[in-house]
């Protein structure tokens, strides 16, 4: 269960839509968004299941969602600097 909130709800999916394309860039092949994360999880070698996740610990949690986070930041910054580059 995810806790965090869109400012702008309506934004839900694309943000999903988003966040699969950028981690398809990076080599995960997830069939949605949603399953990014345990292809991360996979890769990291951190036991992440569906349902309750309980014993993990916050750093393997934090690993996951940093992971697939950062690069959507990370992307995001791309995407403003050429914007910025484009109106000079």
């Amino acid at each position: 269960m995810t806790r965090n909130k869109l400012l702008v709800p309506e934004a839900h999916s694309a943000v999903n839509q988003f966040k699969g394309q950028v981690m398809n860039r990076k080599g995960y092949q997830a069939s949605t968004p949603e399953e990014v994360k345990y292809e991360v999880a996979k890769d990291l070698d951190i036991p992440l299941r569906r349902g309750d996740n309980g014993e993990l610990t916050s750093k393997q949690a934090g690993r996951v969602g940093g992971q697939i986070g950062g690069s959507m930041v990370k992307e995001m910054i791309k995407i403003a600097q050429n914007k910025l580059s484009e109106e000079k």
